[in-house]
């Protein structure tokens, strides 16, 4: 990890895969994590762990499966949203997205539960920048 401050910006335009999380950087136990996004995520859970989004650029939909049934928020640019351990979801977005994550160091991108995995999703703990 770097001693320098990281612009994320020149971070994001370093690579052009979708739903492939890059690592910023570490805090303690957890990685700061980017990504590009454009259509559907794989639907999924983390047993374990939340998930923290928050939106740089473009606009994010997370598809909700609880007890309460199904939801989706919309989350703008700016926006942050926490998926609480054990709730299955999906992100996507219709025009494409950039995002920054927040969770455990090691955490799959595609949870402990999932659908299957389509060829455009990385299932990934993290690529370094």
């Amino acid at each position: 990890m770097s001693d320098e401050p990281i612009d994320l910006a020149v971070a994001l335009a370093g690579f052009d895969q979708l739903w492939s999380p890059r690592i910023v950087t570490r805090v303690n136990d957890y990685d700061v994590r980017i990504a590009k996004v454009a259509g559907e995520h794989v639907w999924h859970v983390h047993d374990h762990t939340d998930e923290f989004f928050l939106v740089l650029d473009g606009e994010l939909r997370i598809a909700l499966r609880d007890g309460d049934g199904e939801r989706t928020v919309v989350l703008p640019r700016g926006a942050v949203y926490v998926v609480p351990r054990g709730t299955s979801h999906r992100p996507s977005s219709v025009d494409g997205a950039s995002i920054l994550m927040f969770e455990p160091s090691g955490t799959s991108s595609v949870g402990d539960r999932h659908d299957e995995i389509p060829e455009h999703v990385d299932a990934t703990t993290g690529h370094a920048l």
